[in-house]
């Protein structure tokens, strides 16, 4: 059948539109801290918008590439990231910031490899189970392996520490195994034997105690491991319905920590009000809606897959973000895709945007 050569424009006028709304809200969640710490108020915004147009680059170039090439690409791919994540662990690559070491110094640039192992794991699983559709029932050959390739990811995640990341990977492939046919029992089985690591990961670490600690009551400490929940929850409670008003936000005035990165939403919530909140969750939700849409719509088994990982990864992240800053969930370092500060988060969200919008362009095809 012929290729439709028209991308998904719903989509694309979504994820612009995010990307704009996360360049001028890194601009007004930093200009004054950025001006204090480097002596330049746009400092932040520069780097953003830099960024933003790498990130845009290679999302019209994944848009022409056609997305059944990424099958030859995905093992190559899955392995380069396995290697990010080890070179984190070399003396003089390795950046430690805040007690993680989750970056990566190269020649003329900071990557943050969990965010590329997020990208390269959904592309790996998306042509492995279509490979192995026959076998993905089997425990032996279709669970297990896979099970030995997240193990193996999650473990080198959890030594920087990353246990964010590290619980949305989980969650996102144990995910696309379901929905590919992995037996339920299978899924379940993994779950309980994975509940007393997560405790003892949790519980047992001092600083992710008080976190949990933390939100199940943030006054019990309100200077410390509380503050940043506080900071948030009185951000939007500032925000009311309509705003303060652009740029007039006082929590990012160093009182709302991280606030041009995992905060952002909180800022979005006093400057913007709910009204902007609320935009910016139903934009959200219209993206990953367009996705699912594509997921199903594709009749192809490895875009089908794929186009469902991409949508639940950015859905997940987003997820987990805008609930963190409302005090839903506990806090985690986790940047909102195409909004908060972060060149690898945008870069690797635009990419996975336009995947999608190619595999939008050949819906109705069977090959």
């Amino acid at each position: 059948m012929t290729l439709r050569r028209d991308v998904d424009t719903t989509l694309l006028l979504l994820t612009v539109s995010l990307t704009c709304i996360g360049v001028v809200m890194v601009y007004s969640s930093s200009a004054i801290m950025a001006a204090e710490r480097f002596h330049d108020g746009f400092y932040f915004l520069k780097r953003q918008l830099l960024y933003a147009l790498i990130g845009f680059i290679l999302m019209a170039v994944a848009t022409y590439f056609n997305y059944k090439n990424w099958r030859k690409l995905a093992v190559i791919a899955l392995l380069g990231s396995i290697v990010l994540l080890a070179l984190l662990f070399i003396p003089g690559l390795g950046v430690r910031v805040g007690g993680a070491m989750r970056w990566l110094r190269l020649p003329g640039l900071t990557v943050q490899p969990a965010e590329v192992v997020k990208l390269t794991l959904v592309l790996y699983l998306a042509h492995s189970l279509t490979r192995k559709k026959d076998k993905v029932s089997s425990l032996l050959k279709g669970y297990l392996p896979y099970m030995i390739v997240l193990g193996l990811l999650l473990g080198m995640l959890l030594k920087q520490p990353d246990l964010g990341s590290a619980m949305i990977i989980a969650g996102v492939a144990l995910s696309m195994l379901i929905v590919a046919g992995v037996r339920w029992r299978y899924i379940l089985l993994t779950i309980l034997m994975t509940l007393p690591v997560v405790y003892f990961l949790v519980m047992q670490v001092d600083y992710r105690r008080r976190r949990i600690m933390a939100f199940l009551d943030p006054w019990d400490d309100p200077f410390d491991t509380g503050f940043q929940i506080i900071q948030s929850l009185v951000a939007f409670g500032k925000g009311g319905i309509v705003g303060q008003g652009l740029g007039i936000g006082e929590q990012k005035l160093f009182y709302l920590p991280e606030a041009h990165t995992d905060f952002i939403f909180s800022v979005i919530g006093e400057e913007l009000g709910m009204v902007g909140a609320l935009t910016v969750a139903a934009l959200f939700l219209m993206l990953v809606l367009c996705g699912i849409r594509i997921a199903l719509h594709c009749q192809e088994p490895f875009g089908r897959n794929l186009a469902f990982g991409l949508s639940l990864l950015l859905g997940l992240e987003a997820f987990v973000n805008l609930a963190v800053c409302m005090g839903l969930l506990p806090t985690k370092g986790l940047a909102l895709p195409f909004v908060s500060y972060g060149g690898t988060s945008l870069v690797v969200s635009l990419i996975a945007v336009g995947i999608l919008l190619n595999i939008s362009t050949s819906l109705g095809s069977t090959k």
